[in-house]
């Protein structure tokens, strides 16, 4: 992926290079980016990946901040924090029908991870536009636990990539929007597959992996401040 990428970012600048030829500099399309720390305050919406039980931590509001700083040319190093409003229906798995139903439970997922992203312009931008992409690595954890239900979300490795838009004006300010995909693992308890005492079926399928990767979506815009440049 990040070989792919620098390819991308390569051919990217090579087009930048080749676009401006024939232009004034006042007239181009093109334009310097700017280097040096920034700030970005974000909102959107997070939507978890296939969960087979219906236990595990749902969709809902997402909000959180990054910091990022340009490291050379095009590339950049960036940290971020998440948020997501989310709800979990959990279940005793003792019981069968109505009574193994434990209601709708509010919890709060955190997503936290570090990044290389990379400007696909290179170091410039297109009409105030750079499109970028990002991949790394980080930790989601959740305080889910609720009495009765065995099931544990734990603080599970998370591999993030996604990509985005930023809009440069020029200036301290910008904005941007992002999808970004949070890889990370679903872990059922082996009380899920015990069948209770009545003889009805267990929670969980015999043929349902104890765990699994899934892919979970977040997509947010967001508004940043440029500072130390």
């Amino acid at each position: 992926m990040k070989y792919l990428a620098g390819a991308i970012a390569l051919a990217f600048s090579v087009q930048a290079a080749g676009a401006q030829v024939g232009h004034l500099p006042t007239e181009s399309p093109f334009a310097d980016l700017e280097g040096g720390h920034e700030l970005t305050f974000f909102a959107g919406q997070f939507s978890p990946g296939k969960d087979p039980v219906g236990v595990a931590p749902r969709g809902g509001p997402l909000f959180g901040v990054r910091y990022e700083k340009t490291v050379g040319g095009p590339a950049s190093l960036m940290v971020r924090f998440a948020h997501v409003n989310g709800e979990r229906f959990p279940m005793d798995p003792t019981k069968v029908g109505a009574a193994a139903q434990l209601g709708r439970k509010s919890v709060g997922l955190n997503l936290i991870d570090a990044n290389l992203a990379l400007n696909l312009t290179g170091q410039k931008s297109w009409h105030n536009l750079v499109p970028v992409v990002n991949l790394g690595a980080g930790i989601a954890t959740c305080a889910c636990n609720v009495e009765l239900d065995p099931y544990r979300f734990g603080t599970p490795f998370a591999i993030s990539l996604g990509a985005g838009l930023r809009y440069v004006p020029g200036g301290r300010f910008q904005l941007r929007i992002d999808v970004n995909d949070y890889l990370y693992q679903l872990k059922y308890p082996t009380a899920y597959y015990v069948p209770p005492a009545t003889g009805s079926p267990s929670l969980a399928a015999e043929k349902q992996a104890k765990s699994f990767w899934k892919n979970n979506w977040g997509l947010t815009a967001g508004a940043s401040f440029l500072f130390f440049r």
